[in-house]
């Protein structure tokens, strides 16, 4: 089933529900640029599990309305609670991906504890505490860093997605990597199916929102995965002090994984994240 849900604002997320409606509810929420249809490889396999998964488009992302407002991370997780209230999901465990991560955190510590929604929740390769390199986290990134990316974007989105999937993001540009035409072409496809005014200022909403307040307020067991050779969200700056500033953490850093690890790595990942959620 898929279907919409309209936000206190008048904004039209897009959201799948798969699988019974009295099964434990899984919630993954997507990367920058991407949507919902990044989590395929893992919805199938908990689906296939005898979990309901669900997952939506962030605002301007996939198959959300391209609005022009509310692009940070406040928004984000609101939309977020709206699909979750909409299908009344409880018990859930909240999985999220690089910014899907910070929303993950964000969701979780403003919506999902106060509400009594939430078992447990999974950081991957996740943006939080924060990416941009401040006087709290010196170990983070130069907002030149980010400038540049606003840069390639408003300059040529299409080519830059192409440059960010084929080389980065999956870890294509290593010596030795198995590369995938279709990987990088559903990404790209992902992608371009977005709002460039959403992916430009949600650039701002990954790098430099402060979530270590978020961190802190969640006191559920959270499962924190990254690899180590991210060329992406550096993992010293991310799961590391994840780690550090949540209440009830569980580490695991993947020697050589690449930032996509849950495509290019979904027959290790996936079971690993089910051992979590039975755990």
């Amino acid at each position: 089933m898929t279907s919409y849900v309209t936000t206190k604002d008048g904004v039209e997320i897009f959201f799948k529900d798969w699988g019974p409606k009295d099964a434990q509810p899984i919630v993954f929420h997507h990367g920058w640029p991407l949507s919902s249809d990044d989590w395929d490889a893992q919805m199938l396999y908990f689906l296939g599990e005898g979990f309901r998964v669900v997952a939506s488009d962030r605002r301007g992302h996939g198959r959300s309305a391209q609005v022009s407002e509310g692009h940070d991370m406040d928004h984000y997780a609101a939309d977020v609670s709206a699909v979750v209230e909409h299908l009344d999901l409880k018990n859930a465990v909240h999985i999220g991906h690089s910014t899907g991560g910070g929303q993950v955190a964000r969701y979780v510590a403003k919506f999902g504890l106060p509400q009594g929604r939430v078992a447990k929740a999974v950081l991957v390769a996740a943006v939080p505490p924060i990416m941009l390199k401040t006087a709290a986290y010196p170990g983070g990134l130069p907002i030149e860093v980010f400038d540049g990316f606003r840069s390639a974007l408003a300059a040529n989105r299409a080519q830059f997605y192409i440059d960010v999937a084929s080389g980065p993001f999956y870890g294509f540009n290593r010596d030795g990597a198995k590369v995938s035409q279709g990987v990088i072409d559903n990404w790209w496809r992902q992608g371009m199916a977005g709002s460039a005014k959403a992916h430009y200022e949600g650039i701002k909403a990954f790098s430099e929102t402060d979530q270590t307040a978020d961190l802190k307020a969640m006191t559920v067991p959270t499962l924190v995965l990254q690899g180590d050779d991210d060329q992406i969200v550096p993992h010293k700056n991310a799961s590391a002090l994840q780690a550090e500033l949540l209440p009830n953490p569980t580490l695991k850093v993947y020697p050589g994984f690449p930032h996509g690890m849950l495509t290019t790595h979904a027959d290790v990942i996936n079971p690993d994240i089910l051992a979590f959620i039975k755990g």
